[in-house]
């Protein structure tokens, strides 16, 4: 096969901004997460790019964990097909851009089954998209111009605002059973602002409430490990709130993205996403938050000064005073999870004594309403258990995190619970492992 022609594998690894080797040693770390052992280098990589070497099975698995294609659709008999069609490319910012965003996002979801309508987004891509937020002059106005569509009603943007606010907020262990109502009204609301003819302050509203739509509807999918979904709909969302002059909550969409590059393994674009995000970030809070992802990502990258740095910063602006009041979208944002993260980027570190400390505090002050949260907390503190050698207590946490996510209906929580396993193969007679094996594999 002619190296100059860009096979599907080809295209999709490049849009994660990744060479051979590294796409070998992320495929390396999906077979270490089972407690397996993968042999992928970069040669075998060209082999399938190059000389059109199909991968086994188990390979195909692990590319399609790496390139976030959930694993009902990796299909080994329809090899290279299955492959999302990455370009890599995002919809520029720009006065005509949002209803095109948000059609990219819902046609996505439409188009899930026909992988080769999907295009994955190139970590580079981001930091470009989040270098062109940030450099902007002056926020982004609707263009005025005459609509053929019918004017919108006050009434029914209350409606929607009010509905939505119900959904977006319901509890997690509810809202499972909402998400097709969530979808329903985000695409109402695109529909309103493509057709309707509205003063500003209405589009405003609009724009606002899709910006909202948008970001739950990324985390659902984000939950599912629908990552390709996820983040078209925050990118989605990122257009409307830029649209909408609203700067906070377009940095919180941004925030999103890096924290979806930080969980794939990508820390170095999630800090380059962070950097240009809080450039122009302005509540406190909202900086806080930003910084304390800013702080994972670079642990992640082993940077201690940078990582001390944003964490400090993150201290600080969280007890900052604001006339203002918080985002809603950051509202929910408390010590509990300073601390926690805080520990998550000591143990990255190398400092697990510390991390377990910082960890354990945190769970200890959340509060009860943040289920979901509190299930990512508990496998934290199962894994930093293991760290310092109390696989009992590891056990515990790791079995209290698994029943509460099937509870809630939270596969990620679940997925990650499972991730965790192997790490206890050398303990089975240990109290309270055999029950925790017996229920992930029930």
């Amino acid at each position: 096969m002619d190296e100059g022609i860009s096979h599907p594998l080809t295209v999709a690894r490049t849009a994660l901004g990744l060479d051979r080797v590294q796409f070998a040693n992320r495929i390396r770390g999906a077979a270490k997460r089972r407690g397996l052992h993968s042999g992928v280098d970069k040669q075998r990589v060209r082999k399938w790019e190059v000389d059109g070497v199909t991968p086994d099975n188990v390979s195909q698995s692990y590319i399609g964990e790496v390139l976030g294609v959930p694993a009902e659709d990796v299909d080994p008999a329809m090899w290279p097909d299955w492959l999302p069609a990455a370009d890599g490319g995002v919809i520029p910012l720009g006065p005509a851009s949002t209803v095109p965003a948000l059609r990219e996002a819902m046609t996505t979801t439409m188009n899930r089954s026909r992988r080769s309508f999907m295009s994955a987004i190139a970590g580079t891509s981001l930091i470009t998209l989040a270098g062109a937020w940030a450099s902007a002059d002056t926020q982004a106005h609707a263009v005025e111009q005459a609509r053929a569509g019918k004017s919108v009603d006050e009434e029914v943007v209350s409606f929607l605002e009010e509905t939505s606010e119900r959904l977006t907020t319901m509890a997690t262990e509810h809202r499972q059973h909402v998400a097709p109502l969530l979808d329903a009204h985000l695409t109402a609301v695109a529909n309103l602002i493509a057709e309707g003819r509205c003063t500003r302050p209405v589009e405003v509203r609009l724009l606002a409430l899709a910006a909202n739509l948008s970001q739950t509807v990324a985390w659902h999918r984000f939950d599912l490990g629908l990552h390709i979904e996820a983040s078209k709909y925050w990118v989605a969302g990122l257009h409307c709130a830029h649209q909408g002059g609203d700067r906070d909550m377009a940095a919180a969409l941004l925030s999103d993205l890096a924290y979806q590059a930080s969980w794939q393994d990508n820390p170095r674009t999630a800090s380059g996403i962070l950097e240009r995000a809080l450039s122009r970030t302005r509540h406190p809070a909202a900086r806080s938050l930003l910084q304390l992802r800013l702080a994972r990502a670079l642990a992640a990258q082993g940077e201690r000064k940078g990582t001390f740095r944003a964490l400090a910063a993150a201290e600080h602006l969280l007890d900052a005073a604001c006339g203002e009041p918080v985002p809603a979208w950051c509202a929910w944002f408390s010590e509990a999870d300073l601390a926690v993260d805080s520990g998550q980027c000591l143990r990255d570190l190398g400092d697990t004594r510390r991390a377990h400390e910082l960890i354990s505090e945190g769970r200890s002050l959340l509060p009860p309403s943040r289920d979901k949260t509190r299930g990512i907390f508990l496998l934290y503190q199962a894994q930093n258990y293991l760290d310092v050698g109390e696989p009992d207590q590891a056990a515990a946490a790791g079995l209290e995190s698994l029943l509460l996510a099937q509870r809630i209906g939270a596969p990620r929580c679940v997925q990650l619970v499972r991730e965790l396993i192997p790490r206890f193969e050398d303990y089975r007679e240990t109290q309270g492992v055999p029950e925790l094996l017996d229920r992930v594999t029930a």
